[in-house]
């Protein structure tokens, strides 16, 4: 198992009540597994439609289950509106 170290923004951070927290977990999507159960199923819906960088790099959904090698920072960014 790896440190994740996961930062919120915006609605995400407000849904999870804390802006980071490290959580110990094998992938992005098992940490964020855990912050789900934990925060409730609005985060939960809110990170269904976030965008995740790994390390300051886009992490594509369908990479979110790949297996850590190391430790881990990730940006959860919820959609955000304005113009």
């Amino acid at each position: 198992m790896t440190t994740v170290s996961l930062r919120y923004f915006a609605a995400v951070r407000e849904a999870a009540g804390v802006e980071k927290e490290d959580r110990k977990a094998s992938s992005v999507a098992a940490a964020l597994e855990q912050a789900s159960s934990e925060y409730g199923a609005e985060f939960a819906r809110l990170i269904g439609i976030s965008s995740l960088l790994l390390d300051g790099v886009a992490l594509p959904a369908e990479t979110a289950e790949a297996q850590l090698e190391a430790d881990a920072k990730v940006d959860v960014l919820p959609p955000f509106a304005g113009g």
